[in-house]
């Protein structure tokens, strides 16, 4: 099954992260629109990019944290996300549940956990 037609917006303040999250979208068969590192990027990337699904770190590089900037791009459009964090605190945890995510995966991550949450993005459009 090809999943080419499938874009993905990887939202990573991490270069090296961001690299290797990359290399598995491509080795899973999807394409990569767009890669940021800010909350600001993150919101205007989804606005323009339209993807079909954002993976999306928590902490980023400006003071808009990767819930806020779901929470803004929620207005507008709405796209599945999993989130990427390095932070399993349930603050976060609780906060991300408003903006209705597919998955909350803790670093560093498996390509198969990355894989089971895509499909489960997918299945859900």
């Amino acid at each position: 099954m090809k999943n080419g037609s499938k874009s993905v917006l990887i939202v990573e303040d991490d270069m090296i992260l961001s690299m290797v999250l990359e290399r598995m979208i491509v080795k899973l068969d999807y394409s990569v629109v767009g890669k940021t590192t800010t909350g600001q990027e993150a919101i205007d990337s989804a606005l323009k990019l339209n993807p079909d699904l954002i993976l999306m770190d928590i902490q980023l590089k400006d003071d808009i944290d990767g819930i806020t900037a779901m929470a803004e791009i929620r207005n507008s459009l709405d796209i599945p996300v999993i989130y990427i964090t390095g932070n399993s605190d349930d603050f976060n945890l609780s906060r991300a549940k408003k903006t209705d995510f597919i998955d909350y995966l803790i670093k560093p991550i498996q390509m198969s956990d990355l894989e089971s949450s895509i499909q489960k993005a997918f299945k859900k459009n």
